[in-house]
Formats: C-alpha cells, structure tokens, sequence
C-alpha cells in the first residue's frame, strides 16, 4: 500500500511548520526550565484552525480523519518542540472522538465546538493510582441520584488539568461483582472541573515540564445525568473508540522527534572536527544514525497503516498498538543516538537533544506500556495463551 502523502497532507504538514517556526527550540527550552503551560502556542494552534482538524465540520471542525490529524502532530514533533508541544493540544484533537461516535446531538453541539475554538480545555480522567492499565479494576464510583451522578474516587498521571476546565472522566456506576462481564458497569462522563470537588496536585517529574501531570482527589463531584456519553455502564468500549486514535497520534509524534533528533544529529556530525576530519565521516557515527531513520521511517509506515484502516472504520487495534511501540522504541533510540553524537555537548541543555529524550521516554510508557502491548498482540495475533 502506497502512503506518501496526498497534496492536501503536504499542505496541512507545510502550514503547520510554518506556524511551528514562531515557537523555535529556544522557546521550548524556555519553558523546559521555567514551566507553565504553552498558551501561546496552543493559542496560534486555535487561531488557525487545527483544534478541529479531524472533528465533524458541523460543529466547527474540518472533518479529516486521524490520518490528516496525525500528519500534523507528526509536524508538530518534527519542529523542535519535542513531546512538550505535542501534548499541549494532543487532548483536543483525539480526547473527544468518543462523543463524536456516542454522544447525542445536543452533546456534541455543547461539548465539540468550544474545544475546537479553542475555548475550553480538557484533561483525560482514567488511570488510578492502584490499578495501572487494568482499567477494569477501577475505584473511582459515579452513584446516581435522580438526574444528577456523583463522582468520588482518584486519578493520577492526568496531564493538562491545572489548566482544563473540563475532564473526560470513566468511573464504575455498577459493581464489579453485579456484571457479567468486568467491562460491563463503566461509565464514560464529559462534565465541568470543578476545583471545589477536586483536589489537583501537580507531580514533579524528569521531563515535559511545561505540560502537567496531576493527582486528582474528587469527592462527590456533582456531574448532570446530561453529561453521560453513551450508554451507562458501556463506557469501557466507549474509551476504546478513542485509544485507538491516540495510539495512532502518539506514534506520529514519536516519528517527529525522533526524526527532528536525527536531523540535528547528522549536522552537528556534519560540523564537528575531531583529528581532522568531520566526525560524520566516522561508520561509528553514521551507521547508528541511518539505522535510527530506518527504524523511524518503518515505524512511519505501521502507523499510516492504523490511521489507514481507523479511517476506514476497520479494525485496527493490533496495528495501532504496533505502531506505539514500535514509533516510541525508535524515537527513543533517535534521541538516545542523537546525544551520543554530540558527544559532552549532548548533554548540555542548549543543544537541545537531552531534553528530546527525557520527554519520549514517557511514550516506552503511556499510554500504554511495552509489555502491555506485546501480551496483546500474541494473544490477539498470534493465538497465544492470555498472559495478563
């Protein structure tokens, strides 16, 4: 299958470099060391127009498909701003795809608009502190009286919520015991942040400092029986719709970066003179560094692979999941090689490169691990014994 990109791709990827080149790697950089989210950037991302780039024209988007979405956060990565600018408006361009597939017209009206405008920002409420990825262990209970859920319980790893004012959130309406099956009795809400209800603790972590990471602790959060998406105790297979775009977002971003590290790479290889010659011309240096583009460009072509069939609205999770660990596995090492390339400068901030491989390292992670994903496809693929 061919995927080079059509006209219409080249031209969303040229646009988005374009706006990239306002915000260098100097910009980052700044925001690596002193935090704070990147309103500015995400700012120029609304005004153009990208928020809404794969959601439904009816409601303020361009109607794309995740394809288009991930050539654009693929060229978002490949400008210098590493996972930090990918994730400041990563959560807007897949987070909602559940609403789009479940919810009711009035939900899409009143949720989809202002976060494509730009108006609203939204966080994604799953993982607990004591359940990892076995999200069908959830704690966090949504209780029902009359029209109105209440939601107590904990979250954690849950980026952006120090500036979200909404929060796409799954908690257990029916106990494990009382289903059938333990997807059965999750239930997928879209509701207002409301920090009276919620405690918010920001996580200090090794990289990705200008995008946050949080605890979340909610007592009672009051959410409108309005607010539901989809069907009660359905909202386990409502995530899915939308893990599967993020899987595909994700691996086209790690593409980026790892592409920008190798870039950056062969050019200070290209200009650095050690025993009088350019330390490219050394196979030491250039043979980890044409395996890295290798890796990165095979990567490339499994996630266009996902975004090919997730856009024909086939089956995708084997090859969605491929594509995140293997993009992450490659980018990872573009990085890691990009450093070594520098040699001591590599470690020094102002190159740039060490903070690229402090920030991917969180994709060997999220949103779903390594290992998860090898036991997945040898059960799913290969037939093998479920090991989990």
């Amino acid at each position: 299958m061919d995927y080079r990109m059509t006209d219409d791709q080249r031209a969303i990827r040229a646009a988005i470099m374009e706006l990239c080149q306002k915000f260098p790697p100097s910009y980052w950089r700044e925001r690596d060391a002193r935090g704070g989210f990147p309103e500015d950037f995400y700012r120029a991302v609304a005004e153009g127009g990208w928020l809404g780039i794969a959601m439904p024209q009816e409601f303020g988007g361009s109607g794309l498909g995740i394809t288009e979405a991930a050539v654009m956060m693929q060229a978002i990565g490949e400008c210098g701003g590493g996972l930090s600018a990918c994730s400041a408006i990563h959560m807007n361009i897949f987070g909602l795809s559940p609403v789009v597939a479940f919810g009711t017209q009035e939900q899409k009206r009143r949720m989809l608009t202002p976060l494509i405008r730009g108006e609203t920002k939204a966080c994604f409420a799953v993982t607990e502190p004591t359940t990892g990825l076995n999200t069908t262990k959830l704690k966090t209970r949504a209780v029902r009286k009359g029209d109105t859920y209440y939601i107590s319980g904990q979250k954690v790893w849950i980026s952006t919520a120090q500036v979200a004012d909404h929060m796409l959130i799954i908690a257990r309406t029916t106990p494990e015991e009382e289903c059938r099956n333990p997807t059965d009795g999750l239930s997928l809400f879209y509701t207002r942040l409301d920090r009276d209800h919620v405690q918010i603790r920001e996580i200090d972590k090794m990289g990705r400092k200008a995008i946050d990471s949080n605890e979340l602790f909610i007592e009672n959060l009051p959410v409108p029986a309005a607010d539901l998406i989809g069907e009660e105790g359905k909202g386990f297979r409502h995530i899915l719709f939308g893990m599967n775009a993020e899987r595909v977002l994700v691996s086209a971003e790690c593409v980026g970066i790892g592409r920008y590290a190798v870039q950056r790479a062969a050019a200070y290889a290209n200009e650095r003179v050690v025993f009088d010659r350019p330390i490219g011309q050394n196979q030491g240096i250039q043979h980890p560094l044409a395996r890295a583009w290798m890796q990165l460009e095979a990567a490339n072509h499994m996630m266009f692979q996902a975004a090919t069939q997730y856009d024909r609205k086939e089956p995708c999770g084997i090859e969605a999941n491929s594509a995140k660990l293997l993009a992450s596995e490659a980018a990872f090492f573009a990085c890691e090689r990009a450093i070594l390339t520098h040699g001591g400068f590599g470690y020094a901030k102002e190159f740039d490169v060490e903070r690229l491989l402090r920030e991917v390292m969180i994709l060997r992670i999220a949103p779903v691990s390594t290992e998860l994903i090898l036991s997945n496809v040898a059960e799913k693929q290969l037939g093998l014994p479920r090991s989990y």
